[in-house]
């Protein structure tokens, strides 16, 4: 008992920073109608400024940096903790203003993905910025420990918890005993009358960016030395936080703050218990992050109908789709081109080639999924990585040979698809991206990062080869080989043709039908249960077969090649390239991670490590500016001269007589 006891205490630590951020979450969502997913990114930008401040002095700011001591003489702890806080107002403030206040009429889509735009962004700035290598968080709270029922409990862990209570009562009598909370929640459900009553709902949000913000950032430097100062750890901590705001409605300040703790707890009582000799080896690793995804589906089903919604002026427009269609000219020329990159190219520049074109596929898989269908997805490289593991088991263990292995893998990867695809017959827009996510990082920590599942030192792949012919990646000093080049071209080609007429046909229509209003696609006879499983199942097929190719590519896989990151990271491509349109994954795959574009920026502009900054500041900007992206601004224009060169009279042609108005045309003016 004095071990069960003393393993939920130490637990929580991390579950006052759940609590923290699920408060905040719940307060940010009452007071914008948003899900703010660069939460946890937030409080990490602050938790490094307080390092570097610990360390030598240096406020480091997003570009440059002032000297406040030296490594002799560090800021003093106190002021460094106010100015992390502070850092933490400021980054709020900004995302406010600049990023989430022009997306206040914007479509979910747009909003989700400017969420993950600003993780991203803050994300890869601390990693430049900071030195991440060396740095080392400082004790804050006093190592004293307390005795109970058996239990060594750290005083640390109990004040933890005790600020992360005190914070929700705050956060609570903001809301219900100020005036200001009071107008906030009233706004939340009738912009207009917040606006007639004299509050203004931007300065009302302000405030409670700014208030959550400073919360946030101060949790988490309280609680950094004892959970430990890595780039990711709070970046991810979102997900357990959204879990618990969820079960609390994204309404109740108690019930997220006591679900968070509650899970925190349960998290390190399952690490104890993953070390007894009972417990099984393949439950050792990852049980616990798979946690939030369990609690999230839960809460979505049995309280999605409830979780309340914000009011807001006027409609919501959805970026426009078209429907695709098959022309013989451009597909042969799209092929050609590639077949020409392909031929003119070597080494690093035609692994670059070649990667593009995989990521293009699966980039595809999200224009399908999430731009034709509208399910919000962000679990597509954990499709692809499902299917690269079950391709290293099915050709290495069992012997299947290709393109056997491959198909079979990409099923494996239809099937987790359509499981996590389920949650989105009773829920949808925002609340399916946080399932989707969740997912994503259950999949990666229980499956990709277990050793049971996949082993440390690699999962090996065999070469394909059909008819006895070689369609290996390498060949001796040769990087990348014409042979698996054209398999990897026509691979992909087959599987976007293919996709392509099924988007043209009754499929597509059924799938923009429910995008657009999924009682009216029931109306007309449309299974829409039916429509987005099959969405879902059609988007991991295609992901999986796109994983399967990345294998093939490397020769063997690790839990690094399909991290949620690098997923994020591709949503972010697809969306600036176009994630409603099926040019968009073209340009997706061109500007991909290890991609053409990427190969470009490292070797020739030598801005390699930029790259998730400028990936990420761009779907910023994309999302705020441009919401169709490359390929539908690019559309867009094409549409406008048309239509002006349809208005434009040829001056040879001789002027047309007046025609007298038909009967219907003069009562339609009528």
């Amino acid at each position: 008992m004095g071990q069960f006891l003393q393993f939920a205490f130490l637990g929580l630590s991390g579950g006052a920073v759940y609590a923290v951020l699920a408060s905040s979450l719940v307060g940010i969502y009452a007071a914008t109608g948003i899900i703010n997913f660069a939460q946890g990114a937030i409080g990490l930008y602050s938790v490094y400024v307080v390092a570097a401040l610990q360390d030598d002095g240096t406020l480091v700011l997003p570009i440059g940096s002032l000297s406040l001591g030296d490594s002799h003489n560090p800021t003093p702890l106190t002021l460094a903790i106010l100015i992390g806080v502070a850092s933490a107002v400021v980054w709020a403030l900004l995302a406010h203003y600049l990023v989430f206040r022009p997306l206040r009429q914007a479509p979910v889509l747009a909003q989700v993905v400017a969420s993950v735009g600003l993780m991203l962004f803050i994300q890869a700035l601390v990693q430049l910025r900071f030195d991440t290598e060396n740095l080392v968080a400082q004790p804050i709270l006093p190592d004293d420990t307390v005795e109970f029922a058996g239990a060594v409990i750290n005083v640390s862990d109990l004040i933890l918890a005790a600020v992360a209570i005190g914070i929700a009562v705050l956060l609570w009598a903001y809301f219900r005993l100020t005036t200001l909370g009071v107008a906030t929640r009233a706004g939340s459900e009738d912009e207009l009358a917040a606006r007639l009553s004299g509050y203004s709902p931007d300065r009302l949000a302000a405030i409670v960016w700014a208030l959550t913000a400073a919360a946030t950032g101060l949790i988490v430097i309280l609680a950094t030395f004892t959970i430990g100062l890595t780039v990711t750890t709070y970046t991810f901590y979102v997900i357990p936080a959204l879990a618990v705001a969820l079960v609390g409605r994204l309404s109740s300040f108690g019930i997220a703050c006591a679900a968070g703790l509650v899970l925190g707890a349960f998290q390190s009582v399952i690490v104890w218990l993953s070390a007894k000799d009972w417990w099984p080896e393949w439950a050792q690793t990852g049980l616990g992050d798979a946690v939030p995804f369990v609690i999230v589906i839960l809460a979505l089903f049995l309280l999605g109908g409830k979780i309340p919604s914000r009011g807001s002026l006027g409609d919501v427009r959805m970026p426009a789709v078209r429907i695709p269609r098959i022309r013989l000219i451009p597909t042969a020329l799209i092929i050609a081109a590639a077949v020409a990159a392909i031929l003119l190219t070597s080494g690093t520049w035609r692994f670059g080639v070649v990667t593009s074109i995989i990521l293009s596929l699966i980039a595809l898989s999200l224009v399908l999924l999430t731009g034709y269908l509208g399910q919000i997805s962000l679990a597509s490289m954990a499709f692809a990585g499902t299917a690269g593991f079950a391709l290293s088991k099915l050709s290495v263990n069992w012997g299947v040979p290709f393109p056997v292995n491959m198909i079979l893998a990409a099923l494996i990867a239809t099937a987790v698809g359509i499981v996590v695809g389920i949650p989105a017959l009773r829920i949808r827009g925002a609340q399916l991206a946080v399932v989707t996510l969740a997912a994503a990082l259950a999949i990666q920590s229980f499956v990709f990062n277990n050793p049971e599942i996949t082993p440390y030192e690699g999962n090996l792949i065999e070469e394909p080869s059909l008819f006895g012919l070689d369609l290996g990646v390498s060949d001796g000093t040769t990087l990348v080989t014409l042979r698996f080049s054209f398999m990897v071209l026509i691979v992909v080609a087959i599987a976007t043709l293919l996709v392509l007429r099924l988007m043209g046909g009754s499929t597509g229509r059924a799938f923009l039908a429910v995008r657009s209003n999924e009682r009216a696609a029931a109306s007309v006879g449309i299974n829409v249960a039916a429509t987005k499983l099959l969405g879902f199942a059609l988007s991991a097929f295609l992901a999986g077969i796109g994983g399967c190719l990345i294998g093939f590519s490397r020769g063997q896989l690790s839990a690094g090649s399909f991290t949620v990151m690098i997923g994020l990271t591709l949503l972010a491509m697809t969306y600036i390239g176009g994630i409603t349109s099926f040019a968009g994954a073209f340009i997706a795959g061109a500007l991909g991670q290890l991609g053409i574009g990427y190969v470009f920026l490292k070797d020739t502009l030598e801005l390699g490590e930029y790259y998730e900054l400028f990936a990420a500041g761009a779907l910023l900007l994309m999302a705020v500016l441009n919401p169709i992206g490359i390929a539908g601004a690019f559309a867009e224009l094409g549409d406008r001269l048309r239509a002006a060169l349809r208005r434009t009279p040829d001056p040879d042609d001789p002027p047309q007589p007046a025609r007298p108005a038909s009967t219907k045309e003069a009562d339609a003016h009528v």
